[in-house]
């Protein structure tokens, strides 16, 4: 009997961690151009500022049942009543400052969204409406951020969005496959170019 081939993923994939390989390799990095699941990432991008990916992913599934699915129209109308009961909320995040953030988030999607007819026209417009395409080796070639982020940050913020850095939104840029950062010996790089 023939020993399977071990698949060879992004190096910053710890196999022994099955959650973070399954979002490594059906999730990360896959082309989204929908808007409900553009906002679910840039929600959990904002709480995972300064804590662990691992930590957001595993609270993904509270992050949805608390936050309406994830579903921009619905949090953009929360009131004082909901922060209450977010920051009550022990299976999620507790930061007052990232919920508050997520609502005004929310509340300048559905304006950014009304003007363009979606965010991720706006978001790929921003963009060069092309996929940008890193050749990476190793875990060093990873950038924090790229100019195309440092300027999306600078018009969401004129648009009303919190709690959003270069960093932050490299990662959600990455995690939408708006940037293509699979490592070129990755099981998936050939498989999400777009």
């Amino acid at each position: 009997m023939k020993k399977q081939e071990k698949k060879k993923r992004c190096p910053w994939v710890k196999e022994t961690d099955a959650l973070l390989t399954r979002y490594h390799d059906t999730e990360w990095g896959v082309p989204v151009r929908t808007d409900r699941k553009m906002f679910e990432f840039l929600v959990l991008e904002v709480f995972q500022a300064g804590l662990s990916w691992n930590i957001v992913l595993r609270k993904r599934e509270n992050f949805r049942r608390a936050l309406s699915g994830f579903d921009f129209a619905t949090i953009a109308r929360y009131t004082n009543r909901d922060v209450t009961r977010l920051v009550a909320d022990e299976g999620i995040v507790r930061n007052r400052a990232k919920i508050l953030a997520t609502i005004e988030n929310a509340k300048a999607f559905l304006v950014l969204k009304k003007e363009f007819g979606s965010f991720a026209k706006y978001l790929y417009a921003t963009i060069g409406n092309k996929q940008i395409i890193h050749r990476l080796r190793v875990a060093a070639d990873y950038p924090s951020t790229s100019d195309e982020a440092i300027m999306l940050v600078k018009d969401l913020k004129k648009r009303g969005f919190s709690f959003l850095g270069p960093t932050v939104l490299y990662a959600h840029l990455q995690a939408i496959g708006a940037v293509h950062d699979h490592v070129i010996d990755c099981f998936r790089y050939k498989e999400t170019l777009q």
